[in-house]
């Protein structure tokens, strides 16, 4: 039966649908880019090995499997981090079939430390909430001090960066002494050990400016740099703080609390740290400026005494000047005053004789007065005289009707009670009282009957 022709040729498949390797390994190829997306895949580094030409190889695995990966070059020289067998990471890859060998594989496009997204996450939300609260709020931040009296240096005894921030003071300004603050920089108790560093800085007063600082590596090593209890202990703290931890592209949130945030340990003791060489130029620049200005202004001075001197006279001479010029301007103000009176004579002269010619003849004005004076008198008697006459007609003329005249020939005044003079016998009635008045005296009666 293995041998039947015709059972063989019943199985062959038609020419058109055999595959070459080639073109299988490309279709699986493409099947594989073209149904699944970018993704993300987690797993422990093993047989790493980066190549001369750049390219990064290792295989991802976990407990029951296992994939290769390749990260070319261009993608592998974006990892500021070195790879070692052993971490796990998590990388972001395409999935695909290397076709010349036909192996499943991941071309790797970014690659980090496992735990690094939720790592990035809390750290965005730490310095989100910190920055709501205005924790990182510029107008806070403290100037640096521009002539320390000391500097203090808050990292740990071991570090490298310690070494290069102690050299790098020395080199600048060696005058300036330095306060080693130590502290755990990386692991699990290091942000306390940190913040109460920096509460001790600031209870001992003994430095202007203090830096934080801590050298180069992973996000795992500067992770304590990324509490909450450090970042409050630098806003804290009364002393401006300088934070320099890691490389220029690391930034934690100290970076972001600190008054003055360097890219590196160096830099931050470059801030702190006014060169020495350049202050001495600076100082020899002033003390140039000052001797040639005090040479300029002692030169000035002795010109002006040159000039004084040769404007100094005797004191005996200088009194005859003043004495010779007093007596000529006494004999100017002499002139001077004989002269006004001269002319202030003359001019009230002219004023008398304007005033005489304009004045009428005093003579002829008594005479004129004298006469309206006597027609005065003689108007003022023949009005007096025409007023008695007057007066008289009119007492005479009063006496007639004077009712005591015509009470002296007889009669009399009668009033009742209310005072009023009765006219008629109707007017009073039997028993009234009446007031009787004659021309001496008068009485009260009481009417019998009236008529």
């Amino acid at each position: 039966m293995a041998g039947d022709p015709a059972l063989v040729r019943g199985f062959e498949a038609p020419p058109s649908a055999i595959l070459s390797v080639s073109a299988l390994n490309r279709s699986v190829r493409d099947l594989l880019e073209h149904r699944l997306p970018v993704c993300w895949v987690a797993g422990e580094l093993s047989n790493f090995l980066q190549a001369r030409s750049g390219h990064l190889y290792f295989s991802l695995k976990d407990a029951a499997a296992q994939v290769r990966c390749v990260m070319f070059r261009s993608r592998s020289a974006l990892v500021d981090w070195q790879p070692r067998d052993g971490m796990q990471v998590e990388v972001r890859a395409l999935v695909t079939l290397y076709e010349p060998r036909g192996d499943f594989q991941l071309n790797v496009e970014f690659m980090r430390p496992a735990g690094l997204g939720a790592r990035h996450e809390a750290f965005l939300r730490l310095r989100d909430r910190l920055e709501r609260e205005g924790l990182f709020d510029p107008a806070t931040k403290r100037p640096l001090p521009a002539f320390p009296r000391a500097i203090g240096v808050v990292t740990s005894r071991a570090a490298a960066a310690l070494r290069d921030v102690l050299t790098t003071l020395r080199r600048r300004n060696p005058a300036i002494p330095v306060v080693v603050y130590p502290t755990a920089v990386q692991g699990e108790g290091a942000p306390a050990e940190i913040a109460a560093a920096l509460a001790a800085a600031g209870r001992r007063a003994e430095c202007d400016v203090l830096v934080l600082c801590r050298g180069g590596g992973s996000i795992e090593d500067l992770w304590a740099f990324n509490d909450e209890r450090v970042a409050r202990a630098i806003r804290a703290v009364p002393i401006p703080v300088v934070v320099g931890v890691g490389h220029e592209t690391d930034f934690t949130i100290a970076d972001f609390a600190a008054d003055v945030r360097a890219p590196t340990p160096t830099a931050a003791a470059e801030l702190v740290s006014p060169p020495r060489a350049e202050l001495l130029a600076q100082v020899g620049a002033l003390v140039h400026r000052l001797r040639r200005a005090l040479g300029r202004d002692l030169r000035t001075r002795m010109q002006t005494v040159d000039h004084l001197s040769r404007r100094l006279v005797h004191p005996g001479r200088r009194l005859e000047a003043q004495s010779a010029l007093v007596a000529q301007l006494s004999l100017r103000l002499a002139r001077a005053l004989a002269h006004g009176f001269d002319r202030e004579r003359w001019r009230l002269r002219d004023l008398v004789e304007r005033a005489r010619r304009r004045l009428p003849p005093l003579e002829t004005l008594a005479r004129h007065v004298a006469q309206l004076d006597g027609r005065v008198a003689a108007a003022s008697q023949r009005r007096l005289a025409e007023r008695g006459a007057r007066i008289d007609a009119l007492a005479r003329s009063l006496a007639h009707l004077d009712p005591r005249a015509v009470l002296e020939r007889g009669y009399s005044i009668v009033r009742d009670e209310s005072g009023r003079v009765v006219r008629r016998g109707a007017e009073v009635a039997s028993g009234d009282r009446v007031d009787i008045t004659f021309a001496e005296g008068g009485a009260t009666a009481r009417v019998e009957r009236a008529q």
